[in-house]
């Protein structure tokens, strides 16, 4: 891995413009636009069938788009994707890792795919095999790995050819909590040399940990853009309140003092947004032992805008 500049400000790494993906006459994606600057990560969340895996496969050449226009380093994917191919890094959600080969020949065969020269690679593999931990591991088959260092090594087969740009598809899906939060701090460590990273995710503290801004989409269109800290002030507020059984008085109240609330079978979020007043009233008057006081977060976001049913 080289010694990468700081980010500079100036034309998005990543444009896109009225985005539209069709399968079988079904609109995926309808008409989505944002852009991403160098040195930043930014966030497509949604759930399941919102449209951001076919986002996905746009941006990294899998799949064509069927309107609008994506742009990458400032070449259109359709006349420009051999250019783009070299400049980046893609870690599937998927393991794709050749389970044939051992961990260093994973990382050397796939440089061979960008053409990097054997001695570079080599190299290149070394330091990767470092930043990740997994030296140990060097000489081990890919079956021999935990589901940790699997995702490890995939991340770092996505760096074998120093890209500008890193697509990261669901990265620590089904690890543990150490596991995820080594890998959050190589992420954090590499955002610090200035890569650019686009991020899908179903965690949204993963989301609110490494993202500058995100959008979150459903049924194929943007709902939202910002900051993490921003969409979480301006959709829940700063503060919860929760609370299990609540009564038709407690809902008269809040209606009486123009306080947002959602209503679920057995619980009520309140979204209290700080208000002092409002807590202690609660308190004092309909308090119980189902009762939760707590910050807001971009879960929070996510549930009110996308709603809290399942989907398959």
């Amino acid at each position: 891995m080289g010694q990468e500049q700081p980010a500079k400000t100036g034309a998005p790494i990543l444009r896109v413009d009225n985005l539209g993906k069709q399968y079988n006459g079904l609109t995926a994606v309808d008409s989505i636009s944002f852009a991403v600057q160098p040195g930043e990560c930014f966030g497509l969340l949604g759930p399941n069938g919102a449209g951001k895996t076919s986002v996905i496969r746009m941006i990294y050449g899998f799949a064509p788009p069927n309107s609008g226009s994506l742009q990458v380093f400032g070449l259109d994917v359709a006349t420009g994707w051999r250019q783009i191919r070299s400049r980046i890094g893609v870690c599937q959600q998927d393991n794709t890792l050749d389970p044939d080969l051992s961990v260093f020949q994973n990382l050397l065969v796939f440089a061979g795919y960008f053409r990097v020269p054997s001695r570079q690679a080599a190299e290149r593999a070394e330091e990767l095999l470092h930043f990740f931990a997994l030296e140990k591991k060097r000489e081990a088959k890919v079956g021999e790995l935990s589901g940790g260092l699997a995702r490890r090594l995939t991340l770092a087969r996505a760096l074998i050819n120093d890209p500008e740009l890193i697509v990261l598809d669901e990265p620590t899906t089904g690890l543990d909590p150490q596991s995820r939060h080594l890998l959050w701090d190589r992420l954090h460590a590499l955002r610090a040399r200035g890569k650019t990273f686009i991020l899908t995710t179903h965690y949204m503290e993963e989301a609110a940990q490494l993202c500058d801004r995100l959008v979150i989409m459903d049924h194929g269109r943007i709902l939202v853009e910002g900051t993490p800290a921003g969409l979480i002030e301006a959709h829940v507020g700063s503060s919860i309140i929760e609370i299990s059984g609540a009564n038709r008085e407690l809902k008269e109240f809040l209606e009486q003092q123009n306080v947002e609330f959602d209503e679920m079978a057995e619980r009520l979020v309140i979204y209290s947004n700080g208000n002092s007043g409002i807590e202690q009233a609660i308190r004092a008057r309909f308090h119980s032992r189902q009762c939760t006081f707590r910050s807001a977060t971009l879960e929070d976001v996510f549930l009110r805008l996308t709603g809290r049913e399942l989907r398959e």
